[in-house]
């Protein structure tokens, strides 16, 4: 019989039903009986609108507990979890929804007008219907007759293009990640105590921090978002044991009065990702005695791949280990061939965890996963014990405070303004979210970078739209093959580099 993701949770219904699985917003508790029970009214309700196995469920919403029931109940009949980035124009998901049809899109309100906006001809459901009944005692939901190679989610990540890809992942792809993370990090046991404040748009929701936790036997604590001095207390008063983010959270938290005084003696493993991180900011937990270490991976990996030993922490503390038990990582030159120790070269990546595919893009495919290796199209260095730091990013590729967003994407939207001649859209320094975009704009007639940048928040996220806007008269500067020099005009902003604030 193969393994199916909800097996887990299913189990420690049985085995320990009274131990708390969610705490939301720290004062909902619901054990894993319950969650059994809820998830299976959701299933039931769900198939009463006609999911079934393959489907694709979308859910858009902010942080809720029915997010996640309705998330569960799907998974239970086999359909296929398409979560929504919820900070999307209605342009940017009516893509997402052509791509991956799904049969029902659920919505919380806030959401309703934005999502029913870029609907063609699928179903929209409340998550409030998913509420009730939590009390209730459905009868068990069969086990689906679905495959250790059948999808369970399309989680959407932007690449160097302006489309998003849909990276898949399966029964088979998430039980690989799970076994070999509880090989590497043993901290992740039952009963452990594990906090998650950030979207459920991404990998780092229900894969990272739902299915693979409560498949362990862990107590969830789920923020409706993140609040630096709330998530610090929590830490605190709850003894929370694991937690995983970008380095903002860790950056705002350390920067908080309380923070010097702040009790963190149950905090085990504790990890960064999704950025650079700064050695100070590194430091700054260390010298709390939390080993704050860098984890290194992306939505194709499995959302991680490696994390920097605990022993290595302080010995290494830019270092994002040498891999796990089963997953390989080496820096090899363009010809493919490996690097020598300190001699810089893309990472690319093997193991179990990696993703077997695009969701209906098996081109993009081919061209990321050669001969077994998946092409990061980041650049690292390994030593000589092959430890790995990454430096830099061969792609273009901007990560806003987690978040990735391709430049080509708001260069294509800035493009349409009238006055705009030509643009380029770079990555400029931020203090708060570590890197945001910039937009250098050749205009020959008057252009106020105010309206361009009014211009992108009625078509692009919040994270997406240019904290800042250079208008210039003259011409872009560009390579000998005519494509635009992104790293030269990069250079020739140098205020770029030593922001030392941003647009609202």
């Amino acid at each position: 019989m193969a393994q199916l993701v909800m097996d887990g949770p299913r189990y420690w219904a049985q085995a320990a039903p009274d131990r708390p699985a969610i705490v939301f917003d720290g004062t909902d508790v619901v054990d894993y009986r319950t969650l059994d029970r809820w998830t299976d009214a959701a299933a039931h309700r769900l198939a009463d609108w006609g999911v079934g196995v393959g489907d694709r469920v979308a859910i858009i919403g902010d942080n809720a507990l029915e997010w996640v029931v309705a998330g569960f109940g799907a998974l239970k009949l086999g359909a296929v979890v398409v979560p929504l980035n919820n900070r999307f124009t209605s342009d940017e998901l009516r893509y997402l929804l052509q791509d991956s049809e799904p049969r029902v899109i659920l919505t919380d309100e806030a959401h309703r007008p934005r999502i029913a906006a870029a609907i063609v001809d699928e179903a929209l459901h409340g998550l409030a219907e998913f509420t009730a009944p939590r009390d209730a005692d459905p009868p068990p939901v069969p086990r689906p007759a679905a495959g250790p190679d059948d999808v369970t989610q399309i989680v959407y990540t932007s690449g160097t293009s302006s489309k998003p890809k849909g990276v898949i992942f399966t029964h088979r792809s998430t039980f690989n990640l799970i076994a070999e993370i509880a090989m590497a990090e043993p901290a992740i046991r039952p009963g452990a105590r594990m906090i998650y404040v950030l979207s459920m748009a991404g990998a780092p929701g229900l894969l990272w921090h739902f299915v693979h936790p409560l498949t362990r036997g862990v107590t969830m604590y789920y923020e409706k978002g993140f609040h630096p001095e709330t998530t610090l207390r929590r830490l605190v008063e709850e003894r929370i044991q694991v937690m995983t983010g970008v380095p903002m959270l860790y950056e705002q938290m350390a920067a908080l009065p309380a923070f010097a005084e702040a009790d963190l003696s149950a905090v085990e493993p504790m990890s960064v990702a999704g950025a650079r991180t700064s050695v100070s900011t590194l430091r700054s937990w260390v010298d709390k005695g939390v080993l704050l270490r860098q984890a290194y991976g992306m939505t194709e990996l499995g959302g991680l791949s490696t994390l920097n030993p605990a022993e290595e922490a302080q010995r290494r503390p830019e270092s994002i280990g040498r891999g796990t038990v089963f997953t390989r990582h080496r820096a090899v030159r363009a010809d493919g061939t490996d690097c020598d120790p300190e001699e810089p070269g893309e990472i690319i990546v093997s193991g179990p965890g990696v993703t077997p595919g695009y969701w209906r893009n098996d081109d993009a495919y081919a061209d990321a996963m050669r001969d077994g290796w998946f092409h990061s199209g980041d650049v690292g260095i390994m030593d000589s014990e092959g430890y790995i730091r990454v430096v830099d990013r061969l792609k273009d590729i901007i990560i806003t405070g987690g978040y990735n967003v391709a430049p080509s994407e708001i260069e294509a939207v800035v493009a349409e303004i009238p006055e705009v001649i030509e643009v380029c859209v770079v990555a400029a320094d931020d203090p708060r979210f570590g890197e945001t975009p910039a937009a250098i704009v050749y205009a020959e007639a008057h252009l106020d970078p105010d309206l361009v940048t009014a211009f992108c928040r009625e078509r692009l996220a919040g994270y997406k739209v240019p904290r800042h806007v250079v208008v210039q008269r003259t011409p872009l500067t560009r390579m000998a093959s005519g494509k635009i020099a992104r790293r030269r005009i990069l250079d020739e902003h140098p205020e770029l580099r030593s922001v030392a604030g941003s647009l609202g």
